[in-house]
């Protein structure tokens, strides 16, 4: 049995309670966890201020920056330069009327020449045999009528003589036979006159035809082509008939041709004043005057024919040249120009853009005039005072909004945000040019 150990038990004595912070701790503790929140805060409002500045960037950015110009009015006087032909005031190609062969001509290519003067002269004896052969038979016809008047005369006193003898003389059956003896020799007579005019008239017409045999001048003027020699055969008529010999021009004044194109033709008038100039002349114009023109469009030029006039008393002016024809046409007053590339044609025709004073694209539809190359006047639709967009980006529409190149955006919009970016990125930034 186990014995109970009566010795006093020891007792463990409790644990100090901890000694108590001193109250600045407590309140430094405090103000640490107060300046984190404050700091916590500040970062999340400006990260959302960061956000929202790059957010107005990207959306500036996004707005298209476009050129400007500015129409401009026309000139006081607008020039328009067209090729034109110059013609002989009066020119004529010479054929030849008869058949034969060149006896000999006597004036060159070059040459001046007086109405009337003769150029050549054709040896045609076909003719001269043809002309002998009518005056042969004609004066057989001549002769004819002689004896027929002759016969008629006898046949007329005999009848007269029986129409008046006593009666019962002679028979009534007698009478009437010697009636109708004289009214035959009246009828031969009445047809060897007639045979007789006809043989006159084929001799008036041979001769007539001997009398092209001389190729004369048909008026004042230069011969500007011969086509011919002595000893060429020569055939009657022209083109395929016959080859054209002489080619007489009267070159005292000019005609000057020009096609006018429909869309300029306006301006062109009776007594509108143009210049003329020549390749073979640089440094000299010469003046000619608008005569007339067609008053109809060509349809399948498009295009109304003018005549113009022009003295040439020097001769300088040469028929068939080329001249280039300087119009000098009176500006219309609400006219503008403005570059080709400000054109914009889509599918409701020729537009342009222009800015509004919003800063928003305006579609304007536009009338076009003369294409003068790198510009083109619009006659219907703009001002001098429009800001036109120059050269516009297929993808603008109306109501977009666009920054003006060379000019800086309300509150400079474009300027990159500077959040998340460093001292250095910002001064850099900041320093480099507009």
């Amino acid at each position: 049995m186990a014995t109970e150990d009566h010795r006093p038990q020891q007792q463990t004595p409790s644990p100090s309670p901890p000694p108590r912070p001193p109250r600045n701790l407590r309140r430094i503790g405090i103000a640490a966890a107060a300046a984190a929140i404050i700091i916590a805060l500040f970062g999340i409002l400006q990260r959302r201020g960061h956000e929202s500045e790059v957010t107005q960037w990207t959306q500036s950015q996004a707005i298209p920056t476009v050129a400007v110009i500015t129409p401009r009015q026309g000139a006081a006087a607008e020039r328009l330069v067209l090729p034109g032909t110059v013609q002989a005031w009066y020119e004529a190609p010479i054929y030849a009327r008869v058949n034969g062969y060149l006896k000999d001509w006597y004036f060159d290519y070059g040459a001046h020449v007086k109405k009337g003067d003769l150029l050549a002269e054709i040896d045609a004896p076909d003719l001269d045999a043809q002309l002998a052969a009518a005056e042969a038979k004609l004066n057989s016809a001549l002769a004819e009528v002689k004896v027929r008047e002759a016969e008629k005369q006898f046949a007329e006193t005999t009848y007269e003589r029986w129409r008046d003898s006593p009666k019962g003389v002679v028979s009534v059956q007698e009478q009437e036979g010697k009636q109708a003896d004289y009214n035959s020799a009246v009828a031969r007579v009445n047809a060897a006159t007639a045979e007789v005019a006809a043989d006159q008239g084929e001799v008036d017409r041979l001769k007539a035809l001997e009398e092209f045999k001389r190729i004369t001048a048909p008026f004042d003027g230069i011969v500007t082509a011969r086509e011919t020699d002595i000893g060429a055969l020569i055939n009657a008529g022209s083109g395929r008939n016959g080859p054209e010999l002489f080619r007489v021009a009267d070159i005292h004044k000019m005609r000057i041709y020009v096609q006018v194109p429909q869309q300029l033709s306006a301006g062109i008038g009776q007594g509108l004043v143009a210049e003329l100039h020549l390749p073979q002349y640089p440094n000299k114009t010469f003046k000619a005057t608008v005569a007339t023109t067609s008053n109809a469009i060509n349809v399948s030029a498009r295009t109304l024919l003018v005549e113009l006039h022009a003295d040439n008393p020097d001769g300088l002016l040469q028929p068939g040249a080329y001249a280039g024809v300087d119009f000098e046409l009176p500006s219309t007053p609400d006219v503008v120009r403005i570059p080709t590339s400000a054109l914009i044609f889509r599918e409701h025709g020729m537009e342009v853009a222009t800015i509004g004073p919003d800063d928003k694209i305006e579609l304007k539809p536009i009338t076009l005039g003369r294409n003068l190359g790198t510009e083109v006047e619009v006659i219907k639709g703009l001002t001098i005072a429009d800001r036109v967009v120059n050269s516009p980006p297929d993808s603008l529409a109306a109501g977009d909004e666009v920054h003006i190149a060379g000019q800086p955006p309300a509150g400079n919009a474009n300027a990159a945000p500077t959040g998340n970016m460093s001292n250095e990125d910002i001064a850099a930034r900041e320093a480099k040019p507009h």
